[in-house]
């Protein structure tokens, strides 16, 4: 299978005219758009790769209106020729502060350009991956004309041009959001981007159903009508471990850039779990309509402070340091927990209800834990609690305390309550009642029942 045929690509096409006021059209825009909810490497159909050395690397980046997330980078990560390391890297990406509504980013070429194309890229996990915005060019001569149009002034009425709007929601009709790689590429014929020193970029967020929906943008390119093609960027991949599950249904990666010590050990020891285990959660964690993603990566950093190791939507970073102490004990578990949150991807519930419940963070760490100490290493007796230690415990306690209690509920009431509880969590439908439905008794009776029993 071919890598167009693999990735979920979503490409449109649409034609816009700008229209003189005796309504005859003078241009032809073009828009591609590309998505990869997996992706890592930046390649769409149709979309132009990101470059280095374009016309945008030469632009003076100005916010017009707006304010930048005290967490992003500066303006100047959107035309470095550089792509972040991973979906998370706020530095390297710029995006506006969360609770806003976007902002206005102005580009000067500092003298009249044509340019034959303009292309966007964003990459997150989450719904801060997709791009919402309006292209507007100018070129400066045009009275009145005001270089700075903050929001709440029309930028047709002080000299400048609408060239085309973007939204790249995978279901822009329902305002839904999905993460991944996103890259648009908009080309114009000789008049729709030539003859013209500013583009403004008016961005809006995603989704404002919370305060985090404006995207992650990594990188802007321009490049300029009859010069020699920009290089594309190219990513030293030759430190990743790439390997497949059986089948290869599911793609993975490990990258020990940050930890080439590691390297041995990712490739002889963690990729076999990795390969094993995913597709294994996978199966034990099913629901309707639900496809998990195909592509994992696995990044070790530097700069996780205490942390051993987190997932973010089909990412999980490891801790280098935490790592490097934990190879024969704790390390293996960690990264099967995490793959659990990967599968569970409970944060993904869709936005088009308003009666999705929010499920306790007991029941999102105790499942991850119950599937490490429990089904990946039961003979490690990780979740083993002893009877001095009852007096203090709850069900609701999380990680392995909860993971033992699902695991009593599991062998003594119902075989079937961590899927059902999977499945209820998915669909961001978690209630109480479900422990009654399925056991006859309420979660509370259930944490006490289990506690005597762990004493007798």
């Amino acid at each position: 299978m071919g890598v167009a045929a693999r990735r979920l690509v979503l490409m449109c096409s649409v034609v816009v005219c700008q229209l003189l006021v005796a309504n005859r059209c003078v241009g032809e825009v073009t828009m591609k758009v590309g998505h990869d909810a997996d992706g890592i490497e930046f390649q769409f159909d149709g979309v132009s790769l990101p470059v280095v050395d374009d016309l945008g690397a030469t632009a003076k980046l100005q916010m017009v209106s707006g304010e930048g997330d005290r967490n992003a980078g500066d303006l100047k990560v959107l035309t470095d020729g550089r792509l972040p390391a991973d979906a998370d890297a706020p530095s390297e990406s710029y995006f506006f502060a969360q609770g806003t509504d976007g902002g206005r980013i102005l580009m000067d070429f500092g003298r009249r350009v044509s340019l034959e194309e303009v292309s966007t890229f964003s990459w997150h996990n989450g719904s801060r991956a997709p791009q919402v915005f309006t292209l507007f060019a100018a070129d400066g001569e045009k009275s009145p004309f005001e270089a700075s149009p903050h929001r709440g002034m029309d930028p047709l009425g002080v000299g400048w041009r609408k060239v085309v709007t973007i939204n790249s929601r995978t279901d822009a009709a329902n305002r839904q959001a999905t993460g991944g790689q996103y890259g648009v590429t908009i080309r114009a014929d000789s008049d729709e981007l030539s003859n013209i020193r500013y583009l403004m970029f008016d961005i809006h967020p995603t989704e404002t159903d919370d305060p985090f929906g404006n995207t992650f943008f990594c990188e802007i390119d321009a490049i300029e009508r009859s010069t020699t093609r920009p290089r594309p960027i190219v990513r030293d991949t030759s430190a990743l471990i790439r390997f497949t599950s059986e089948n290869d249904q599911y793609r993975f990666t490990i990258d020990p850039t940050d930890a080439p010590d590691l390297a041995g050990w990712a490739k002889d020891s963690l990729s076999p779990v990795v390969a094993k285990w995913y597709p294994t959660i996978v199966e034990m964690l099913p629901s309707d309509g639900f496809t998990p993603a195909k592509q994992i990566v696995l990044k070790f950093k530097n700069n996780m402070g205490q942390v051993p190791a987190y997932a973010s939507g089909s990412q999980v970073s490891l801790n280098s340091q935490w790592f490097r102490k934990e190879l024969k004990r704790e390390s293996l578990g960690a990264v099967v927990h995490e793959l659990a949150h990967v599968v569970q991807q409970y944060d993904r519930v869709s936005r088009s209800t308003t009666r999705s419940v929010r499920t306790p963070g007991w029941i999102v760490e105790g499942i991850a834990d119950y599937v490490r100490w429990y089904r990946y290493e039961p003979q490690s007796q990780g979740a083993v609690i002893r009877k001095e230690n009852t007096d203090t415990i709850q069900y609701d306690d999380s990680y392995r305390t909860t993971a033992n209690f699902l695991n009593w509920v599991t062998e003594n009431h119902d075989k079937g309550i961590v899927k059902a509880l999977n499945a209820l969590a998915r669909d961001g439908a978690y209630d109480e009642m479900i422990w009654v439905t399925r056991t006859g008794k309420s979660v509370q009776e259930l944490g006490a029942l289990w506690k005597h029993a762990l004493v007798q």
